[in-house]
């Protein structure tokens, strides 16, 4: 090795064990933990809520940033105690240029394992938001350490903001002031979001929402008007991506989600939506409202391949009524209610086609085929429970889940019909159409069940009209001549179903 190369690594070793010196020595003797109450005051001012900071630390290596290890956020006055913001760690990256005119900059903020808890009053308030600006004045300033200046540290737009692990859920408070369940569950979130007003963020809209209310039941909805249009009231706080392993929305369940976010003033737009759903995918836009009374929110969203069994399963009211593949596509705006009812303030319209499935609880087929048996006007054979698609308009308004048309294929069966149905409580159904089934030649006896029931015979097949009404537990069957009876998966000593009530009229005929 030449002479020059040797002195070269000489000044190179040199320089990389100075900077690590320097790396180790900095923190050490510029203590910054010392800071930690003045820190705290001024997020305190600047939130108006109580701050809790464990440590402190400055680290030189990779890149200049301050440690934060254990960050809580209290809730404000009005809610219970407890924390809106946690964070394990935060990593605040820092200009140096900055530090030379004893500003503290932060260019960028690295949170690892994040928790945000947010609460709704009853007045629509939210435990995030900021106090009036005459509120944070009276907070009373934290002592400073004698002979030491109070460097400038203020919160503003930062330039990047990321989040790993993070936690988030929002939840009403009930009348005794106690959270109620979390309507929205994130777990498992990676968040990278870019120029962000942290000021902005926390502080209400001064123009307030950008839709009254009053509009969610407007035809259209406000999605396709307001939401997307780009006229939305406040500037933009930030925006960027976010990756979640799960979620909840209620008792319906997700996993894999990713979407584009954009946040504003106590608006949240969730754009280029996909997550899986109960064996399927959901694609499409979501928007958040924390404006009102109460969380508003609307979706426009495209299902495929879900799975209705599994779906139904979040409904305990619903549950076993049907299985099958679904696809489809809604259009839903609606509040946030604390309701046991999952159609309470919901209103919106969409399209559903369900393949391959079976309605096992209503048993349809099951009575309309044993009346063609018994009057012996044609075969019936495989599992009078399946069909092999139902499609189907919806409308949803007052509680109530409206269908209209109905277009069901089953097993030897087809349905044409329309209907309700409610999900308060046991639930209800009002639901009534025509069935048809192939009855092969006609006899004196499938004129007789003809007569009794309302039902006519037209290229070789049997129509019978029906209603369904009672509950999703106890469904009940009726046709035109008016004998009812209760669901096949009642117990046989007290159903006293529409088929035996035929059967044993079909007898005193033939006699």
């Amino acid at each position: 090795m030449s002479k020059g190369k040797k002195t070269a690594l000489i000044v190179v070793i040199v320089l990389v064990v100075l900077v690590v010196g320097l790396a180790i020595a900095i923190p050490r003797i510029l203590d910054i933990d010392r800071y930690r109450p003045q820190v705290a005051a001024q997020l305190e001012l600047e939130t108006g809520k109580p701050v809790q900071i464990g440590h402190l630390d400055l680290t030189i290596l990779p890149r200049l940033a301050i440690r934060v290890d254990g960050f809580y956020l209290g809730n404000p006055a009005g809610f219970p105690t407890g924390d809106c913001v946690q964070a394990k760690k935060i990593y605040a990256i820092l200009n140096p240029a900055a530090l030379l005119h004893q500003s503290v900059e932060i260019t960028s903020l690295e949170l690892d394992d994040l928790t945000l808890d947010l609460l709704e009053d009853a007045q629509g308030k939210w435990n995030f938001e900021n106090p009036p600006v005459q509120a944070q004045n009276t907070l009373p300033p934290r002592p400073q350490p004698p002979g030491e200046s109070d460097p400038s540290f203020t919160l503003g737009v930062i330039s990047k903001l990321t989040v790993v692990r993070g936690h988030f859920s929002a939840s009403s408070l009930l009348t005794l002031g106690v959270p109620g369940p979390a309507f929205v569950e994130v777990h498992g979130a990676s968040v990278d979001l870019r120029q962000v007003d942290l000021n902005a963020l926390a502080t209400a809209s001064a123009g307030g929402p950008a839709f009254a209310p009053s509009e969610l039941g407007a035809g259209g909805g406000w999605l396709n008007t307001l939401a997307y249009a780009g006229d939305l009231t406040g500037p933009e706080v930030a925006r960027g991506t976010v990756k979640a392993d799960a979620l909840r929305f209620g008792n319906v369940a997700a996993t894999k989600l990713k979407s584009n976010v954009r946040l504003y003033p106590k608006q949240v737009f969730v754009d280029d939506l996909d997550m899986k759903i109960y064996g399927g995918d959901v694609t499409g836009n979501l928007s958040l409202n924390f404006g009102g009374v109460h969380l508003a929110y609307s979706v426009d969203a495209q299902l495929k391949g879900i799975n209705v069994a599994g779906f139904l399963t979040a409904f305990p009211q619903a549950k076993g009524m049907m299985t099958g593949t679904l696809n489809g596509e809604a259009n839903l705006q609606g509040q946030i209610l604390n309701s046991s009812d999952p159609l309470a303030g919901i209103t919106g319209t969409g399209q559903a086609s369900i393949r391959n499935g079976k309605m096992p609880i209503l048993q349809l087929g099951s009575n309309l085929r044993a009346l063609v048996q018994i009057a012996k006007v044609g075969p019936a054979s495989g599992d009078p429970s399946s069909f092999s698609s139902l499609s189907t308009n919806f409308r949803i308004a007052d509680a109530r889940l409206s269908n209209n048309p109905i277009s069901l294929i089953g097993n030897g069966w087809n349905v044409d019909g329309s209907g309700s149905l409610t999900m308060a409580g046991a639930g209800t159904l009002d639901y009534q159409g025509n069935a048809s089934l192939a009855a092969g030649n006609t006899n004196p006896l499938a004129s007789v069940l003809g007569g009794l029931v309302g039902a006519k015979f037209a290229n070789g097949r049997m129509t019978f009209p029906f209603a369904i009404g009672g509950t999703f537990a106890r469904p009940k069957f009726s046709l035109k001549g008016g004998v009812t009876g209760q669901n096949a998966s009642a117990p046989a000593n007290t159903q006293g179903d529409v088929v035996r009530g035929l059967a044993g009229l079909l007898k005193k005929k033939k006699q």
